[in-house]
Parts: C-alpha cells; structure tokens; sequence
C-alpha cells in the first residue's frame, strides 16, 4: 500500500487560490512573519499576550528538545527555530497511515510593545515553551495621579456668587 502524507484542504483543494492571497497579503502589508505552506513544514501554534511590564509568548513544541530551540529577539521580533525530530525509524512501508509533521520550523513574530530582549526568559514545561520578555520603559504606561485642591466650604461659596456677579 502506498504511503500518501496528509495534506490540508488549502493544500490540494485551492493551491492557487491560497498562493495568489499570499502574494496580494505580501504586497499589501509585507512579510509579517506568516511563512507561505510552501515554506513552512510545520508551524507551532503561538499565543501572545502582555500585561504592564512583560510581553508573553507561549508556544506548543510538542516533542521537540528545547535543548535544540533557538531564540532570538532583534528590536520588536521574536523569532523561534527548532527541529522535531521522529523518536524511531519506521520503514515507509510499514505505515497504515501518517498525520504528524516532523522538521525545522521557524516561527518570527511581530511583538506588540518595544521590549528590552537582553532581560528575556524562556521556560518549558510538558511541551510547552513560554517565553516572557520585560517591556522597555517607554512601553509601559505611567499613571499619573491628579492633585485636587479643596476648598474651604465657605470659599467654595463666595467664589461661586463671584462668578454669577460677572
């Protein structure tokens, strides 16, 4: 029995349907770090978010070595390389069917904030890599407190009658 690898319905369906809105995508807003299924083996899902001080990134790496992941952060872009590599050599025959996608990825995002990359951290835990990066002091919002001035209840008064005068 052959062997025919999963492909999605973008895929074998509108391949040229999903190239050309690539390319009108790309023209209108340049490369914003969404690689084309041409270029892409496998892309991991990627959560963002940020609170006052920090921007994080959470991202599936399911099966992959973090030993063997690399981060690097360049003004306001994160970008993430790995591998994921088969755990055992299965001959092509062998196989009845085969849905997960194995090689290198790179993932580079747009971060939403001017970050300070020297100061960032990584974890990983059960597949999982979270990497949280500290947000530059301009990008965090300064609460300003407003000083109001009280009036004695009897000023409050003249002032007013004051301004009705006029």
């Amino acid at each position: 029995m052959p062997l025919t690898p999963w492909k999605s319905l973008w895929e074998t369906k509108f391949p040229s349907l999903r190239e050309e809105m690539d390319r009108v995508f790309e023209e209108f807003f340049g490369k914003a770090g969404f690689p084309s299924l041409r270029e892409a083996g496998w892309l991991p899902a990627v959560d963002i978010h940020e609170d006052k001080k920090n921007v994080v990134v959470t991202m599936d790496l399911p099966a992959v070595d973090p030993n063997e992941v690399t981060i690097t952060i360049m003004a306001d872009k994160l970008t993430v390389k790995g591998e994921r590599k088969r755990e055992e050599e299965i001959k092509e025959e062998e196989y009845y069917r085969t849905e997960r996608v194995y090689g290198t990825f790179q993932r580079s995002i747009q971060l939403p904030a001017e970050v300070i990359g020297d100061k960032a951290g990584a974890t990983y835990d059960d597949g999982v890599l979270k990497i949280t990066i500290p947000k530059s002091q301009k990008s965090i919002p300064k609460e300003i407190k407003i000083n109001v001035q009280q009036t004695r209840p009897g000023e409050a008064q003249r002032v007013t009658k004051q301004r009705r005068k006029k």
